[in-house]
């Protein structure tokens, strides 16, 4: 069954049509793209075309265009480079079996854009360019868009100073991105529950620090704890709040999900240091269809871990656009070793994943509205 949309599809392709397109003189060949998006690897192939534009203090945003796929040539000045003014989103365009495309919640990831921006002193991109920026890329390069079940066209719209200048200021001068990488899972091997290393040595960020913003710095920041608990056989690694060093945070690209024997779930309320995710915001709403309570709160690792010995906690999981919704096993540090589950994926981990993947291929009925067709 493919999902209903109250979006206007015209609105849409409105928007996307602001982007001139420029021609491409060396597309892939029909069968070569074929044979690359049969079963790509998570963001390593990209598509023929991007989307560029630029903006300057003087006369905002310009330049719209769709262009072919190619290298940036940055000013060696570029603010970027010494400050790290960027920041990023993550969305996918779903294939349905109909042969028609769509996006899920692109006005969510318009509206997280416009936050990190203000937090790194980058201009607001207006959610009408978010939408038709995507939306041009897709239509574009609808071709790359693979076929397969849970196989995807991941877009990655990014935004970055520009402007040649070693001063420390807001930016003057700005380019605006969107690539797509016709992607597979995130973890190889199907879903199975993954072990995850919690650093309390190292964190990503801190009260009134860019938690809540998507910056390549955050993610920088989670690399050394990353390192650590590969070290220790753990795929994924989750911080504690850099305060107290006993709160739970997130991933290093995730949130997460507790879910209690009596069916109520828990999640790590939003402080500024958490990373609102859409996939997040999602499953609250989702949860609660089905009659599950979702508490967000302050989570103390020490009550998690006591709670998953006595059997209180069932399931763990980690959800984001990537991965979807990941079950955990195990959670790891220098002074704890605990298991729940037996190994095996959590049944409302499972319920939740099929369901938010089933809205998104359109085999579920979307009653949220949250699915925009693009073409």
């Amino acid at each position: 069954m493919t999902a209903q949309t109250h979006h206007d599809p015209t609105s849409l392709n409105n928007l996307a049509a602001t982007f001139p397109v420029e021609a491409n003189v060396h597309p892939t060949s029909d069968e070569q793209r074929e044979a690359l998006i049969d079963k790509p690897a998570f963001g390593q192939l990209f598509s023929d075309n991007m989307v560029r534009m630029t903006w300057e203090q003087d006369t905002g945003w310009s330049q719209r265009k769709v262009m072919p796929y190619g290298p940036l040539q940055l000013d060696p000045a570029a603010a970027v480079l010494h400050y790290a003014q960027e920041v990023f989103e993550g969305l996918k365009a779903y294939y349905h079996s109909d042969g028609s495309i769509w996006l899920f919640r692109p006005d969510a990831n318009a509206e997280r854009f416009q936050n990190s921006a203000r937090r790194l002193s980058l201009p607001p991109l207006s959610t009408d360019d978010f939408l038709g920026s995507v939306a041009a890329l897709v239509q574009r390069d609808v071709t790359w868009v693979p076929r397969r079940r849970e196989y995807t066209l991941y877009l990655r719209p990014f935004m970055f100073a520009s402007e040649p200048y070693l001063g420390v200021r807001a930016p003057h001068q700005v380019d605006y991105c969107v690539i797509a990488s016709p992607s597979g899972p995130y973890f190889t091997g199907g879903v199975k529950p993954v072990s995850i290393w919690v650093e309390n040595r190292w964190f990503r960020t801190g009260p009134g620090g860019t938690g809540f913003a998507k910056c390549g710095g955050n993610y920088a920041a989670s690399l050394v704890g990353e390192g650590r608990g590969s070290e220790h056989g753990c795929e994924q690694v989750c911080f504690v709040d850099a305060a107290t060093g006993t709160y739970l945070e997130e991933l290093g690209g995730m949130n997460m999900f507790i879910v209690h024997k009596d069916g109520h779930l828990e999640t790590p309320s939003l402080t500024g240091s958490i990373l609102p995710g859409v996939t997040r915001r999602s499953l609250i709403e989702l949860a609660g269809d089905e009659g599950h309570e979702v508490v967000e709160s302050m989570i103390k690792m020490s009550d998690l871990l006591e709670d998953i010995r006595s059997g209180e906690v069932t399931e763990v999981f980690a959800c984001g656009t990537a991965a979807i919704i990941t079950p955990i096993s195990r959670l790891v540090s220098d002074e704890f070793d605990v298991s729940l589950g037996e190994g095996q994926p959590g049944q409302l981990t499972m319920h939740l994943r099929e369901r938010l993947l089933g809205i998104q291929l359109g085999e579920v009925e979307d009653t949220h509205d949250w699915m925009w067709r693009v073409c």
